[in-house]
């Protein structure tokens, strides 16, 4: 009759029968297969400047069109360009939500203009009060993150003038660069409470301006020091040497925008090594949205497209 302890004695017994049969002469034991790693890949959306690109008026590329576009190209979300909507009445960004959601898409990122890089006091405060505006602009639509830019001295003829000097401008006569910084952190700073309140992220962007560079940009989210400010990372905007300047930032980043330039580009071209890219953001665990942002002459109907298999590429992480 078999008993609890007769039991344990058999048990012991086939355990060191089995151990001792892995001794003997010719046995060789297979060792464990180790488990296969999952790979889960970066989500990826595409800007709606991708489609206009400030050719013509917005009314030419109108947003319900990119969403449906980018839903039959297979982007997982879309980040919206604030100056491309026609509209900022409630019912207009409730359709767009709906259409988004219908389409299988995030709303993942909103892309807005604002500056404080002004002497006056009165300029800057009307700039606080759009920013504001914005981000509840982003909570109506449920959007979780916002492109913020720090704006520029204004020294230069044009965009385009700007672009030929390789982004760097001047600083205004009788000013220094710590006192657009001030100006900067301290405009931002009041905007940090209305960004908790409506759970919206600013994403600090390094464009041009005292964003122009990774220190800058760092220095600005440093002050601030606060969960609602992170970095929104433009592949594009560092011209030379990037690489080690957006490692810099890749902690920060809460989103990623990622530019090309099928075509030539609009103002420049930069050959970017995007598996590397993707490795630095790996090496900071970066498991955000990546956003396309194309900004070359080909056919964005193509260049997108294209773009979004070389992310598909680059850009995943380990589970």
């Amino acid at each position: 009759m078999i008993n609890r302890r007769n039991f344990l004695q058999a048990g012991a017994l086939a355990t060191a029968g089995t151990a001792l049969a892995g001794c003997t002469t010719g046995e060789t034991s297979t060792p464990a297969e180790e488990p296969k790693k999952k790979i889960r890949q970066n989500p990826i959306g595409v800007s709606t400047y991708s489609f206009w690109q400030f050719n013509g008026p917005p009314e030419n590329s109108p947003i319900e069109e990119c969403i449906d576009k980018a839903a039959a190209m297979g982007f997982d979300g879309i980040e919206l360009l604030l100056v491309q909507m026609t509209s900022e009445e409630n019912s207009y960004l409730n359709k767009l939500k709906k259409h988004a959601f219908h389409s299988g898409l995030d709303l993942m990122g909103f892309s807005t203009h604002q500056g404080y890089v002004f002497p006056e006091k009165e300029k800057r405060d009307s700039e606080i009060k759009k920013t504001i505006h914005q981000i509840e602009l982003a909570y109506q639509l449920g959007i979780p993150t916002m492109r913020l830019n720090t704006g520029r001295w204004g020294t230069s003829k044009s965009f385009d003038h700007l672009m030929e000097n390789r982004g760097i401008e001047p600083v205004l006569e009788g000013y220094t660069e710590d006192d657009g910084f001030k100006w900067v952190i301290d405009s931002i700073a009041e905007c940090i409470p209305v960004a908790q309140k409506c759970g919206v992220v600013l994403g600090l962007e390094n464009h041009w301006g005292l964003g122009r560079t990774p220190e800058g940009v760092q220095r600005i989210v440093d002050a601030i020091d606060s969960p609602w400010l992170k970095v929104t990372l433009d592949t594009g905007n560092f011209l030379e040497d990037p690489y080690d300047k957006l490692e810099q930032l890749a902690p920060e980043t809460f989103l990623m925008q990622a530019k090309t330039y099928y075509g030539g580009g609009k103002w420049y071209t930069l050959e970017l090594d995007y598996p590397r890219i993707g490795e630095i953001m790996r090496r900071h665990n970066y498991k955000g949205y990546i956003s396309v942002e194309f900004e070359g002459n080909a056919d964005p109907m193509e260049a997108v497209p294209k773009s979004l298999e070389v992310m598909h590429d680059a850009f995943w992480y380990e589970l």
